[in-house]
């Protein structure tokens, strides 16, 4: 069965939404989440199953799911000390949970000496287990260079590559996606399967993903035109970086297959993202080369623009409302006038001309004074 769109990674389903399958079903569905990967097995052991009431957790979330249209994918972590036993298990999960997927999740104990050997048999199991029923994946980590495991024993036999492009300790998730797909196609790796990478939403020593990144993780993966992406991990999102959900409606409102393009004229667009307070929405309307022109200087670039936003919405108009007072123009130019309403400061004669190229603003003109 073939994947695509946003998918999104569970580890204890009695974390989310208190373990209520058909509430994760129905924010799944609200967020235009097509997979969801639970994880099933932990070595040569079954995974998210209440031993103690002899309950599996995983079943009624997969039949949830299902119902909603939703695909459900199981996640296997594997250590490669019993690879007949841990492909087995896996097989048999795969095979009672009735799963639309299996990721293998190879990391740190595969880059022993010597764990070829061990990747080779248990593929091997689980290709003959499972024949071309279920698509396979492998989710490991982003950067090949620098972990040792075996490539391409696991890629041969799979469907998909999910690396965890996890840019911990930095904020330019566009930059290292591009470098893992570029890695990807190194000589020395084998096969390429497509690839759906995961990203990055939660928090560790530390370190935050901003709503940015998440913006311009998903971007990039549109712009190399990636069928699918995904996220750890559900609960962290959902629970522990909150405050009111922000980073997963941010997920939850991309638009990943413009099956709902937006039908305002590009200066409402503009108003609204001002409205929101938040600069990279405002600055996700440029293009990468754009001219920002005012009566106090000329800028180039999206970064530029960039500061030059974050100190026009949060330092000269804190939670300003932006109206729309005329427009005028088509094709690739605009001309519109604007208000702009603060507790500090006021606009009332805003007048901005822009030019734009492939939908995005390319060049803009604005004039205003503030009072």
């Amino acid at each position: 069965m073939a994947v695509d769109g946003k998918g999104f990674f569970i580890w204890r389903i009695e974390a989310c939404e208190g373990g209520d399958p058909s509430r994760i079903a129905k924010v799944a569905k609200e967020a235009g989440i097509s997979y969801v990967l639970i994880k099933i097995a932990s070595g040569i052991y079954t995974y998210n199953y209440d031993h103690d009431a002899e309950v599996d957790l995983v079943f009624p979330v997969v039949h949830a799911l299902k119902s909603k249209g939703i695909q459900a994918w199981g996640w296997h972590y594997v250590y490669g000390n019993d690879p007949i036993s841990e492909a087995r298990i896996g097989i048999s999960r795969v095979e009672e949970l009735n799963l639309d997927g299996y990721v293998i999740d190879a990391e740190s104990e595969y880059q022993d000496s010597g764990k070829e050997s061990a990747a080779r048999i248990y593929m091997s199991e689980l290709k003959a287990g499972l024949g071309n029923s279920v698509p396979i994946a492998l989710s490991s980590y982003r950067y090949p260079s620098l972990h040792p495991i075996p490539w391409n024993e696991f890629l041969e036999k799979c469907d998909y590559n999910m690396p965890q492009v996890y840019w911990m300790d930095a904020h330019n998730p566009g930059a290292q996606l591009e470098q893992t797909l570029n890695e990807f196609e190194s000589p020395n790796i084998l096969y390429h399967p497509p690839i759906l990478p995961v990203g990055a939403a939660f928090t560790e020593y530390g370190w935050t993903p901003t709503l940015n990144d998440i913006h311009e993780f998903i971007n990039t993966a549109r712009k190399f035109n990636l069928k699918g992406i995904s996220f750890w991990e559900w609960y962290h999102c959902r629970e522990v970086l909150k405050p009111q959900y922000e980073m997963w409606d941010e997920i939850a409102n991309y638009d990943w297959d413009g099956s709902n393009p937006p039908k305002k004229d590009i200066t409402e667009l503009f108003i609204d993202a001002l409205n929101t307070q938040k600069v990279f929405k405002v600055t996700d309307l440029y293009d990468d080369r754009a001219v920002h022109v005012t009566s106090e200087k000329t800028i180039f670039g999206k970064e530029m623009i960039t500061h030059w936003y974050e100190s026009f919405l949060h330092e000269l108009l804190p939670d300003a409302l932006f109206t729309e007072t005329g427009f005028s123009g088509n094709g690739n130019t605009r001309n519109f006038t604007w208000t702009a309403h603060s507790d500090t400061a006021n606009i009332l004669d805003g007048n901005d001309t822009i030019g734009l190229y492939n939908g995005k603003i390319i060049y803009h003109f604005s004039y205003f004074n503030l009072t």
